[in-house]
Protein backbone atom coordinates (compact mmCIF):
# COMPACT_ATOMS: atom_id res chain seq x y z
CA UNK A 1 0.00 0.00 0.00
CA UNK A 2 1.50 3.38 -1.01
CA UNK A 3 1.34 6.34 1.35
CA UNK A 4 0.16 6.48 4.93
CA UNK A 5 0.06 3.81 7.58
CA UNK A 6 -1.39 0.37 6.76
CA UNK A 7 -5.13 0.63 7.15
CA UNK A 8 -4.98 4.44 7.36
CA UNK A 9 -6.52 6.92 4.92
CA UNK A 10 -3.20 7.81 3.27
CA UNK A 11 -1.97 11.37 2.59
CA UNK A 12 -3.85 11.84 -0.69
CA UNK A 13 -7.20 10.78 0.73
CA UNK A 14 -6.62 12.83 3.87
CA UNK A 15 -6.01 15.96 1.78
CA UNK A 16 -9.29 15.35 -0.07
CA UNK A 17 -11.34 14.72 3.07
CA UNK A 18 -13.98 17.34 3.98
CA UNK A 19 -12.68 20.12 6.19
CA UNK A 20 -13.88 19.93 9.78
CA UNK A 21 -14.62 23.38 11.22
CA UNK A 22 -15.19 24.13 14.88
CA UNK A 23 -17.64 27.03 15.16
CA UNK A 24 -18.15 29.04 18.32
CA UNK A 25 -21.75 30.27 18.44
CA UNK A 26 -20.98 33.76 19.74
CA UNK A 27 -23.39 35.88 21.73
CA UNK A 28 -26.62 33.92 22.25
CA UNK A 29 -28.54 37.22 22.26
CA UNK A 30 -26.95 38.44 19.02
CA UNK A 31 -27.19 37.36 15.39
CA UNK A 32 -24.50 34.67 15.64
CA UNK A 33 -26.87 31.68 15.94
CA UNK A 34 -29.00 32.89 13.02
CA UNK A 35 -26.19 33.69 10.56
CA UNK A 36 -24.37 30.46 11.47
CA UNK A 37 -27.43 28.33 10.76
CA UNK A 38 -28.10 30.14 7.49
CA UNK A 39 -24.46 29.79 6.44
CA UNK A 40 -24.47 26.05 7.18
CA UNK A 41 -27.54 25.66 5.00
CA UNK A 42 -25.74 27.49 2.18
CA UNK A 43 -22.61 25.34 2.56
CA UNK A 44 -24.36 22.02 3.17
CA UNK A 45 -22.09 19.16 2.11
CA UNK A 46 -19.00 21.35 1.62
CA UNK A 47 -17.75 21.35 5.22
CA UNK A 48 -18.14 19.26 8.38
CA UNK A 49 -19.41 21.67 11.08
CA UNK A 50 -19.04 21.29 14.84
CA UNK A 51 -21.06 24.09 16.41
CA UNK A 52 -20.15 24.78 20.04
CA UNK A 53 -23.03 26.57 21.67
CA UNK A 54 -26.39 26.22 23.36
CA UNK A 55 -28.57 23.34 22.17
CA UNK A 56 -31.83 25.22 22.65
CA UNK A 57 -30.73 28.50 21.08
CA UNK A 58 -28.87 27.09 18.10
CA UNK A 59 -31.25 24.14 17.74
CA UNK A 60 -34.11 26.57 17.18
CA UNK A 61 -32.22 28.36 14.40
CA UNK A 62 -31.05 25.08 12.88
CA UNK A 63 -34.61 23.77 12.64
CA UNK A 64 -35.84 27.05 11.20
CA UNK A 65 -33.25 26.87 8.41
CA UNK A 66 -33.38 23.15 7.75
CA UNK A 67 -29.98 22.32 9.24
CA UNK A 68 -29.86 18.90 10.88
CA UNK A 69 -27.05 18.18 13.31
CA UNK A 70 -26.97 15.55 16.05
CA UNK A 71 -26.56 16.98 19.56
CA UNK A 72 -23.68 15.73 21.70
CA UNK A 73 -22.42 16.80 25.08
CA UNK A 74 -19.13 18.54 25.66
CA UNK A 75 -16.42 15.89 25.87
CA UNK A 76 -18.42 13.23 24.01
CA UNK A 77 -17.06 11.72 20.76
CA UNK A 78 -17.76 13.89 17.73
CA UNK A 79 -19.77 12.26 14.92
CA UNK A 80 -17.85 12.25 11.63
CA UNK A 81 -20.54 14.20 9.78
CA UNK A 82 -20.78 17.17 12.16
CA UNK A 83 -22.63 17.98 15.37
CA UNK A 84 -24.06 20.59 17.66
CA UNK A 85 -21.93 20.39 20.80
CA UNK A 86 -23.93 21.38 23.86
CA UNK A 87 -21.76 23.68 25.99
CA UNK A 88 -24.52 25.48 27.93
CA UNK A 89 -28.16 25.09 28.93
CA UNK A 90 -29.23 28.71 29.15
CA UNK A 91 -32.66 29.87 30.20
CA UNK A 92 -34.99 31.78 27.90
CA UNK A 93 -34.50 34.88 30.03
CA UNK A 94 -30.75 34.75 29.47
CA UNK A 95 -31.01 34.48 25.69
CA UNK A 96 -33.57 37.05 24.64
CA UNK A 97 -32.66 38.49 21.22
CA UNK A 98 -31.04 41.89 21.55
CA UNK A 99 -30.99 41.67 25.35
CA UNK A 100 -27.52 40.55 26.52
CA UNK A 101 -27.24 38.87 29.91
CA UNK A 102 -24.52 38.01 32.40
CA UNK A 103 -25.05 34.29 31.74
CA UNK A 104 -24.70 34.96 28.02
CA UNK A 105 -21.45 36.83 28.63
CA UNK A 106 -19.93 33.79 30.34
CA UNK A 107 -21.34 31.50 27.67
CA UNK A 108 -19.65 33.37 24.79
CA UNK A 109 -16.24 32.72 26.28
CA UNK A 110 -17.13 29.09 27.05
CA UNK A 111 -18.09 28.46 23.40
CA UNK A 112 -14.84 30.00 22.19
CA UNK A 113 -12.74 28.02 24.65
CA UNK A 114 -14.37 24.71 23.70
CA UNK A 115 -14.18 25.31 19.94
CA UNK A 116 -10.53 26.36 20.16
CA UNK A 117 -9.70 23.24 22.19
CA UNK A 118 -11.35 21.12 19.51
CA UNK A 119 -8.98 22.50 16.87
CA UNK A 120 -5.88 22.34 19.06
CA UNK A 121 -6.61 18.69 19.85
CA UNK A 122 -6.80 17.86 16.14
CA UNK A 123 -10.51 17.00 16.12
CA UNK A 124 -11.17 19.92 13.74
CA UNK A 125 -9.08 21.54 11.01
CA UNK A 126 -10.10 25.16 11.48
CA UNK A 127 -11.86 27.57 13.83
CA UNK A 128 -14.60 29.98 12.78
CA UNK A 129 -15.92 32.35 15.42
CA UNK A 130 -19.37 33.91 15.32
CA UNK A 131 -19.50 37.46 16.73
CA UNK A 132 -19.08 38.16 20.43
CA UNK A 133 -19.69 41.34 22.37
CA UNK A 134 -16.35 42.46 23.77
CA UNK A 135 -18.09 44.56 26.38
CA UNK A 136 -20.18 41.60 27.53
CA UNK A 137 -17.31 39.08 27.55
CA UNK A 138 -15.33 41.48 29.72
CA UNK A 139 -17.92 40.81 32.41
CA UNK A 140 -16.74 37.19 32.44
CA UNK A 141 -13.06 37.86 31.70
CA UNK A 142 -11.88 41.39 32.54
CA UNK A 143 -9.28 42.56 30.06
CA UNK A 144 -10.73 40.68 27.08
CA UNK A 145 -10.30 42.92 24.03
CA UNK A 146 -11.07 40.57 21.16
CA UNK A 147 -10.72 37.16 19.55
CA UNK A 148 -7.37 38.02 17.95
CA UNK A 149 -5.65 38.90 21.20
CA UNK A 150 -7.25 35.99 23.07
CA UNK A 151 -6.07 33.52 20.44
CA UNK A 152 -2.57 34.98 20.29
CA UNK A 153 -2.21 34.47 24.05
CA UNK A 154 -2.90 30.77 23.45
CA UNK A 155 -0.81 30.46 20.30
CA UNK A 156 2.38 28.98 21.77
CA UNK A 157 4.25 32.26 21.39
CA UNK A 158 3.08 32.93 17.82
CA UNK A 159 2.75 36.54 16.74
CA UNK A 160 -0.63 37.16 15.17
CA UNK A 161 -1.95 39.80 12.79
CA UNK A 162 -5.56 40.77 12.22
CA UNK A 163 -6.51 40.86 8.53
CA UNK A 164 -9.77 41.62 6.80
CA UNK A 165 -9.87 39.93 3.43
CA UNK A 166 -12.33 40.19 0.59
CA UNK A 167 -12.36 39.85 -3.17
CA UNK A 168 -11.09 43.41 -3.71
CA UNK A 169 -8.87 44.08 -0.72
CA UNK A 170 -6.76 42.36 1.92
CA UNK A 171 -5.84 44.64 4.79
CA UNK A 172 -3.59 43.70 7.73
CA UNK A 173 -3.31 45.81 10.88
CA UNK A 174 -0.22 46.81 12.84
CA UNK A 175 -2.37 47.76 15.84
CA UNK A 176 -5.86 46.45 16.59
CA UNK A 177 -8.19 47.69 19.29
CA UNK A 178 -6.42 50.78 20.62
CA UNK A 179 -7.37 54.40 21.05
CA UNK A 180 -5.67 56.78 18.63
CA UNK A 181 -3.63 58.15 21.52
CA UNK A 182 -2.42 54.63 22.34
CA UNK A 183 -1.60 53.97 18.68
CA UNK A 184 0.95 56.78 18.71
CA UNK A 185 2.58 55.34 21.84
CA UNK A 186 2.55 51.75 20.52
CA UNK A 187 3.76 52.13 16.94
CA UNK A 188 7.39 51.21 16.35
CA UNK A 189 9.56 50.15 13.44
CA UNK A 190 9.88 46.70 15.03
CA UNK A 191 6.11 46.28 15.27
CA UNK A 192 5.61 47.32 11.65
CA UNK A 193 8.34 44.91 10.54
CA UNK A 194 6.79 42.07 12.53
CA UNK A 195 3.41 42.72 10.89
CA UNK A 196 5.01 42.70 7.46
CA UNK A 197 6.79 39.41 8.16
CA UNK A 198 3.64 37.65 9.41
CA UNK A 199 1.56 39.02 6.54
CA UNK A 200 4.13 38.01 3.90
CA UNK A 201 4.36 34.47 5.29
CA UNK A 202 0.57 34.07 5.51
CA UNK A 203 -0.03 35.38 1.99
CA UNK A 204 2.31 32.69 0.71
CA UNK A 205 1.17 29.82 2.94
CA UNK A 206 -2.54 30.48 3.40
CA UNK A 207 -3.51 32.48 0.30
CA UNK A 208 -1.25 30.76 -2.21
CA UNK A 209 0.49 33.94 -3.46
CA UNK A 210 4.04 33.00 -4.43
CA UNK A 211 5.51 36.53 -4.44
CA UNK A 212 3.27 38.86 -2.39
CA UNK A 213 3.32 42.60 -3.04
CA UNK A 214 2.54 44.58 0.12
CA UNK A 215 1.81 48.29 0.45
CA UNK A 216 2.26 50.07 3.78
CA UNK A 217 0.11 53.05 4.75
CA UNK A 218 1.55 56.27 6.04
CA UNK A 219 0.34 57.50 9.40
CA UNK A 220 -0.08 61.16 8.49
CA UNK A 221 -1.92 62.93 5.65
CA UNK A 222 0.06 62.99 2.39
CA UNK A 223 2.59 60.62 4.00
CA UNK A 224 3.72 63.49 6.21
CA UNK A 225 4.41 65.85 3.27
CA UNK A 226 8.17 65.70 3.79
CA UNK A 227 7.86 66.24 7.54
CA UNK A 228 5.37 69.10 7.41
CA UNK A 229 2.61 66.95 8.99
CA UNK A 230 4.72 64.65 11.16
CA UNK A 231 7.87 62.55 11.02
CA UNK A 232 6.56 59.04 11.80
CA UNK A 233 6.99 58.01 8.18
CA UNK A 234 10.72 58.77 8.34
CA UNK A 235 11.30 57.52 11.89
CA UNK A 236 9.13 54.38 11.93
CA UNK A 237 7.79 53.25 8.58
CA UNK A 238 10.83 53.77 6.35
CA UNK A 239 13.24 51.81 8.60
CA UNK A 240 10.75 48.92 8.85
CA UNK A 241 10.41 48.83 5.07
CA UNK A 242 14.18 48.81 4.57
CA UNK A 243 14.61 45.90 6.97
CA UNK A 244 11.69 44.02 5.38
CA UNK A 245 13.17 44.34 1.91
CA UNK A 246 16.49 42.98 3.18
CA UNK A 247 14.52 39.89 4.26
CA UNK A 248 13.12 39.44 0.78
CA UNK A 249 9.68 40.95 1.51
CA UNK A 250 8.35 43.02 -1.39
CA UNK A 251 6.97 45.88 0.70
CA UNK A 252 6.69 49.49 -0.49
CA UNK A 253 5.58 52.80 0.98
CA UNK A 254 4.76 54.63 3.08
CA UNK A 255 1.83 55.43 0.79
CA UNK A 256 -0.84 58.04 1.60
CA UNK A 257 -3.85 56.18 2.96
CA UNK A 258 -6.26 58.24 0.87
CA UNK A 259 -4.96 56.75 -2.39
CA UNK A 260 -3.30 53.39 -1.68
CA UNK A 261 -6.56 51.44 -1.39
CA UNK A 262 -7.63 52.46 -4.88
CA UNK A 263 -4.34 51.11 -6.19
CA UNK A 264 -4.71 47.88 -4.21
CA UNK A 265 -8.29 47.35 -5.37
CA UNK A 266 -7.06 47.82 -8.95
CA UNK A 267 -4.62 44.94 -8.47
CA UNK A 268 -1.32 46.73 -7.90
CA UNK A 269 -0.84 45.18 -4.44
CA UNK A 270 -1.83 41.84 -2.90
CA UNK A 271 -2.33 43.36 0.56
CA UNK A 272 -2.18 46.65 2.39
CA UNK A 273 -0.70 47.01 5.88
CA UNK A 274 -2.54 49.72 7.82
CA UNK A 275 -1.13 51.25 10.99
CA UNK A 276 -4.35 51.42 13.01
CA UNK A 277 -7.82 49.93 13.10
CA UNK A 278 -10.07 52.37 11.26
CA UNK A 279 -7.39 53.31 8.72
CA UNK A 280 -7.58 49.73 7.48
CA UNK A 281 -11.08 48.52 8.19
CA UNK A 282 -13.17 51.37 6.79
CA UNK A 283 -12.10 50.84 3.16
CA UNK A 284 -12.28 47.04 3.21
CA UNK A 285 -15.65 46.99 4.95
CA UNK A 286 -16.97 49.48 2.40
CA UNK A 287 -15.58 47.84 -0.75
CA UNK A 288 -16.01 44.20 0.25
CA UNK A 289 -18.50 44.34 3.10
CA UNK A 290 -21.09 46.70 1.63
CA UNK A 291 -20.43 47.03 -2.10
CA UNK A 292 -18.85 43.59 -2.62
CA UNK A 293 -19.60 39.98 -1.79
CA UNK A 294 -18.34 39.93 1.81
CA UNK A 295 -15.24 40.50 3.90
CA UNK A 296 -13.72 38.03 6.34
CA UNK A 297 -11.70 38.60 9.50
CA UNK A 298 -8.79 36.13 9.40
CA UNK A 299 -6.09 35.85 12.05
CA UNK A 300 -2.66 35.46 10.47
CA UNK A 301 0.33 33.80 12.08
CA UNK A 302 -1.42 31.37 14.43
CA UNK A 303 -0.74 27.63 14.52
CA UNK A 304 -4.51 27.15 13.96
CA UNK A 305 -6.66 28.43 11.11
CA UNK A 306 -9.14 31.04 12.35
CA UNK A 307 -11.70 33.17 10.53
CA UNK A 308 -14.73 35.23 11.51
CA UNK A 309 -17.37 37.37 9.83
CA UNK A 310 -16.51 41.06 9.58
CA UNK A 311 -19.45 42.26 11.69
CA UNK A 312 -20.50 42.32 15.32
CA UNK A 313 -23.38 40.93 17.36
CA UNK A 314 -25.92 43.41 15.89
CA UNK A 315 -28.34 43.41 18.82
CA UNK A 316 -30.60 45.71 16.80
CA UNK A 317 -31.11 42.94 14.21
CA UNK A 318 -31.23 39.95 16.55
CA UNK A 319 -34.48 38.03 16.32
CA UNK A 320 -35.78 40.07 13.37
CA UNK A 321 -34.70 37.65 10.58
CA UNK A 322 -33.01 40.49 8.67
CA UNK A 323 -29.34 39.74 9.33
CA UNK A 324 -27.20 38.90 6.30
CA UNK A 325 -25.24 35.65 6.42
CA UNK A 326 -22.93 36.60 3.51
CA UNK A 327 -19.90 37.26 5.70
CA UNK A 328 -20.41 34.10 7.76
CA UNK A 329 -20.65 32.05 4.55
CA UNK A 330 -17.44 33.68 3.33
CA UNK A 331 -15.71 33.12 6.68
CA UNK A 332 -16.52 29.40 6.69
CA UNK A 333 -15.52 29.03 3.05
CA UNK A 334 -12.21 30.81 3.67
CA UNK A 335 -11.50 28.66 6.73
CA UNK A 336 -11.99 25.56 4.61
CA UNK A 337 -9.83 26.94 1.80
CA UNK A 338 -6.93 27.86 4.10
CA UNK A 339 -7.14 24.53 5.94
CA UNK A 340 -6.91 22.67 2.60
CA UNK A 341 -3.85 24.70 1.60
CA UNK A 342 -2.15 23.85 4.87
CA UNK A 343 -2.96 20.17 4.33
CA UNK A 344 -1.27 20.25 0.94
CA UNK A 345 1.89 21.72 2.47
CA UNK A 346 2.32 18.89 4.97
Amino acid sequence: MKGGRPGGPGPARERMAPVRIAISMGDPSGIGPEVTARALRALRGRIVPYVFGDARVFGREARRHGVRLPVVGLGEPLPPGGALVRVTRLSSAATRPGRPSRAGATAQLAYLTAAHACVVSGQADALCTAPVSKAQVQRAQPGFVGHTEWLEARGRGARSVMMLAGRRLRVALVTNHLSLRSVLRTLSAERILRTLAVTHRALRRDFGIAAPRIAVCALNPHAGEGGAFGDEERRLVAPALARARRRGIAATGPWPADSVYFRAAAGEFDAVVALYHDQGLIPVKLLDGVLGDAAVNVTLGLPVVRTSPDHGVAYDLAGKRRASARSMVAALAMAAQVARRRRRRR
